[in-house]
């Protein structure tokens, strides 16, 4: 978990949230707060910042965001088996019903992940029945719902497929979320083969960064794909 910027493409988020190159409505936020570096949390929501939603890998917002014009989007980070009731389900419903603008929701952060790497490492059906239970229904409240944040490796597609075949028609996503981690050309093609896999959804670039380079070189990814996102 990093804080970088997002935009929904689509989302995008970046490792470098200074020098934007452009100004879209699609950009968010993935933050969790630190109390090592509380200032950080005013120069998200300032007057200058082109930022309209965030989320921060659970369902509760940011205690620090609490008064922001920043839209949260719950995140379902993983599952369990044996989990009793439905706490993601009830807290979204009380935060909507609070007057709480929620539009959108996201689910499983990279399920076909190992802890050891950020992800939940949740089986496609134990995935699937726990979105039939706590995602699906809110639907009924006019939510737009996320697919499972897969990492970008070749195991990402096969978990998503393992996953729609365990929903059997019990899980409707409006929209794909990305996660890539590396140079522009593999985030370009890992784009094109999810949309085309995928063409009846908006996707979502929620996860990404250019690991391992220096300032330079991180910024020029950074104006390459921010504009690359905007068109």
């Amino acid at each position: 978990m990093r804080p970088t910027i997002i935009l929904p493409l689509l989302t995008l988020l970046s490792t470098l949230p200074l020098a934007l190159t452009t100004s879209s409505s699609k950009r968010g936020l993935v933050y969790v707060p630190s109390k090592k570096h509380p200032t950080d949390d005013n120069i998200w929501d300032s007057p200058s910042s082109d930022l309209t939603w965030y989320y921060n890998y659970g369902y509760e917002p940011s205690s620090s965001f609490t008064s922001s014009s920043l839209e949260f989007v719950p995140m379902l980070w993983g599952a369990t088996d044996g989990q009793e009731g439905t706490p993601f389900l009830d807290s979204v419903t009380s935060q909507i019903k609070s007057g709480a603008n929620i539009t959108y929701v996201l689910a499983f952060n990279e399920p076909d992940g190992e802890a050891s790497t950020g992800g939940s490492n949740v089986p496609a059906d134990l995935a699937a029945a726990t979105w039939i239970k706590q995602i699906e229904p809110l639907r009924k409240l006019g939510v737009k719902l996320g697919a499972p944040a897969v990492t970008g490796a070749p195991s990402g597609f096969t978990w998503l497929q393992d996953f729609f075949t365990a929903c059997a028609g019990g899980c409707t996503p409006d929209f794909v979320p990305v996660h890539w981690y590396g140079n522009f050309e593999g985030l370009a093609s890992h784009v094109g083969q999810v949309m085309g896999t995928y063409p009846n959804m908006t996707v979502w670039i929620t996860e990404y960064g250019l690991p391992n380079s220096d300032l330079a070189t991180t910024q020029t990814f950074y104006n390459q794909t921010s504009s690359y996102f905007d068109r």
